[in-house]
């Protein structure tokens, strides 16, 4: 049995990649070469998946729209008998500056549509979330467009530096010291 799963929110198709909404598969992905993963796609969990920790860690993208990443977590939990306390979603956070990070264990959706596809497709909200920031377009009419479009230098540069901060706690996020992680991440 999986002890651990994480989940890289974002669109399918390479007309995504590197969009703001796709940050988490993105980062996920970027994660993964760490451990030289290779993710298999499976049909039938609608993912593409991967193992690392001797088996211990389950990386899953969903091959669904985020608005849609529910179905493909209903499937996993299913199918591989995980408990949702035992998962992690990666995804992106309109409400922090880009590249800043938060781990939250439980809670709201926060407006984010792939969380709330999820709440509702799995019944739960206790799992936690590596929120990913990339900021506000000001406006609320313009969230939609401002998702699906790429980010500007600036924000590549704040992007990475929270992708390296991630990045060096992720081992202790895998060893399941989540405040441990938290005092890392939410420390300026």
């Amino acid at each position: 049995m999986y002890e651990l799963c994480f989940v890289g929110l974002g669109n399918p198709g390479t007309k995504y990649d590197h969009t703001r909404h796709n940050v988490g598969k993105d980062w996920l992905i970027k994660l993964s070469q760490t451990y030289n993963l290779s993710f298999e796609a499976k049909k039938k969990f609608e993912s593409s998946i991967a193992t690392s920790h001797e088996e211990k860690i389950l990386w899953v993208i969903p091959d669904n729209y985020v608005n849609n990443s529910g179905s493909s977590l209903k499937k996993i939990i299913k199918n591989n008998s995980l408990e949702i306390q035992n998962i992690i979603v990666l995804h992106d956070d309109l409400d922090l500056n880009p590249g800043d990070i938060r781990f939250k264990i439980n809670g709201g959706h926060g407006g984010h549509n792939g969380l709330r596809d999820i709440f509702e497709k799995t019944g739960s909200k206790e799992f936690s979330r590596i929120r990913i920031g990339i900021g506000h377009p000001g406006m609320k009419s313009e969230v939609n467009k401002w998702v699906l479009n790429k980010f500007n230098p600036a924000d590549k540069t704040s992007l990475t530096n929270g992708f390296n901060k991630l990045h060096e706690v992720f081992e202790v996020i895998c060893n399941k010291d989540f405040s441990e992680a938290q005092k890392t991440l939410h420390t300026s």
